[in-house]
């Protein structure tokens, strides 16, 4: 059994544990004095991270960077704002703090289309850029429009809200406060009337996969606060709240705490129509040896929606990609299994269990190391173990921290993983923000 940790106690381990763990890591690191011209394509938080480790793993490095974002988004925070407990301008940071252009290229533009076979790759503007080592790091696209009936216009009306609406480009996050709105515009209406809400969950892999529940119980625990009723569905593509026994129990036993909520599993959102609110979902399923399809329409007077989610258009376009539609790395070493001198961090991998922040700054000094590795022609040195955490809010001021690596849970801290805690909550919302500012984008830790 594990020893028990006193809440201030658990705070000051939280606050300290990442300036040690940056302090060794920095006294550790040996820049090498290697040539290579290397591009980074995409400046997330995955593309910074990876800018961070190369910068210190490599004396006087020749670096190009192709982002077209000034602003940068600390996306684990949307969610924050969505529940009203953080401020929208809390998430923005700028990326020329991070990005030092007297010793980096920085192109501010998107790539086009990626031509691995020539080692270039060719922006919106008609640039083309040539490289030796190049590390796509483009993250996800949402793809409302897969949804049909559905503009991004809607979200925000007609009880239509979705967390994840953002745009890096413009460094806006509308998702998060018209979804603050929507907890509120869902308050209101359940006073006069028990409302139908949904959640939904898409048929892809989606950035942060425990979101859609995430936002399942925030909304119904803010409803509870003031002894307000609503039919919940959470309707998912996937076979069962979670993969993993330990934590579907704790999920069902947080879904028993609120009003009944009605699970559909093998469900995802085909269509909307948006003023009559009516969700279609497509059920796809096998029945003796054969498989079948179903649609299902469903009213509602609130619906929040998870976007079916891709690699951004340059690379669905290139030949980078792999069988399942995500960039062809190797999980370990990260390195592209046909083109040599491509390498991936970050959402857009064909690697994590999880696509978080967490799995990109773990994968930032494994990259670094191997692309070192890989320009001296030695065999590739660093492996990545699948490292990906993840929280799930199951009410205000609890949570419980997902930890998963390749050979399932884990945990790194010396508490239990698969109980909702106050801690959780305080370390997510209050001091993940300076770790992500300070060290994950520093490549610090």
């Amino acid at each position: 059994m594990k020893e028990k940790i006193s809440r201030r106690k658990a705070l000051k381990y939280f606050t300290l544990s990442p300036i040690v763990a940056s302090s060794f890591v920095a006294s550790k690191t040996q820049a090498s004095d290697v040539k290579a011209n290397i591009l980074i394509v995409g400046g997330g938080t995955a593309g910074i991270i990876a800018l961070s480790h190369l910068f210190k793993a490599i004396k006087n490095p020749n670096i190009t960077i192709i982002t077209p974002n000034e602003i940068q988004i600390n996306q684990s925070g949307q969610v924050f704002v969505a529940a009203g407990v953080m401020e929208e301008t809390e998430l923005f940071l700028s990326n020329k703090d991070y990005i030092n252009t007297d010793k980096v290229k920085w192109i501010k533009d998107e790539v086009l289309s990626f031509e691995p076979d020539a080692n270039k790759v060719k922006t919106r503007a008609g640039e083309e850029v040539d490289y030796d080592y190049l590390i796509v790091a483009t993250g996800l696209q949402y793809n409302y429009e897969k949804i049909k009936g559905l503009k991004k216009e809607d979200i925000g009306t007609h009880g239509i809200s979705s967390v994840y609406l953002n745009d890096l480009e413009k460094g806006t996050a509308r998702g998060a406060s018209d979804t603050w709105k929507w907890f509120n515009d869902l308050k209101t209406f359940a006073k006069e009337k028990r409302p139908k809400v949904i959640f939904t969950h898409p048929n892809t892999a989606i950035k942060s996969n425990t979101t859609p529940q995430r936002m399942l119980f925030l909304s119904a625990d803010y409803l509870k606060k003031d002894e307000l009723s609503a039919d919940f569905e959470f309707i998912s593509s996937s076979n069962k709240l979670s993969s993993l026994p330990k934590i579907e129990e704790v999920l069902y036993k947080a879904q028993d705490s609120y009003d009944p909520i009605k699970n559909r599993f093998g469900h995802h959102l085909e269509s909307l129509d948006v003023k009559a609110k009516k969700a279609v979902f497509l059920h796809e399923f096998e029945k003796e040896g054969i498989q079948k399809s179903e649609r299902l329409e469903l009213p509602y007077d609130f619906i929040h929606i998870v976007p079916p989610m891709s690699p951004v258009k340059a690379l669905l376009e290139s030949s980078l990609l792999s069988h399942d539609a995500w960039l062809d790395v190797d999980k370990y070493t990260l390195q592209h299994k046909k083109y040599k001198n491509v390498f991936g961090i970050g959402d857009t991998c064909a690697t994590s269990l999880q696509k978080t922040a967490s799995s990109a700054q773990a994968q930032g000094e494994i990259l670094a190391q191997n692309i070192l590795d890989a320009i001296q022609a030695k065999e590739l040195s660093a492996s990545f173990d699948g490292y990906s955490a993840s929280p799930i809010e199951t009410q205000y001021e609890k949570s419980i921290m997902l930890e998963l690596n390749f050979k399932g849970l884990t945990s790194t801290l010396p508490i239990h993983f698969e109980k909702p805690r106050w801690i959780w909550w305080m370390f997510n919302l209050y001091i993940f923000k300076s770790v992500y500012k300070h060290l994950i984008l520093r490549g610090r830790y």
